[in-house]
């Protein structure tokens, strides 16, 4: 598969697992401290750990394909657990250009400089 699609989705999924995060807090909220009931965690819970599985297999082939060091990698990996990392850790790696992939067909040619 080429590289720009695992990051297409990496940048999609990290996104969700923040939404998810969010979701799921507020869930915890009502069901903790209001009484409310547990319906959005029932919702939530399984959304969010669908996506988390989501994120940290996307991060291992987002790793792979773009051939990240190992602390990048662990960096990326750690940023799933704390809410809302996901997206700081996309970003940073967006400005630091570790999301820059190129096509198949472009690895294969000659670089220009």
């Amino acid at each position: 598969m080429d590289p720009r699609t695992y990051v297409t989705l990496f940048k999609i999924v990290a996104v969700a697992e923040a939404i998810s995060w969010a979701g799921l807090l507020t869930g915890m909220y009502f069901k903790y401290l209001t009484d409310a009931g547990e319906l959005g965690v029932q919702i939530f819970g399984p959304i969010h750990g669908g996506i988390f599985v989501a994120y940290v297999v996307l991060t291992l082939l987002v790793a792979r394909a773009l051939r990240w060091s190992l602390w990048v990698t662990v960096a990326g990996l750690a940023c799933s657990v704390p809410p809302f990392a996901t997206v700081l850790f996309e970003v940073w790696a967006a400005r630091t250009g570790r999301l820059e992939a190129r096509s198949v067909e472009d690895a294969r040619q000659p670089s220009r400089v």
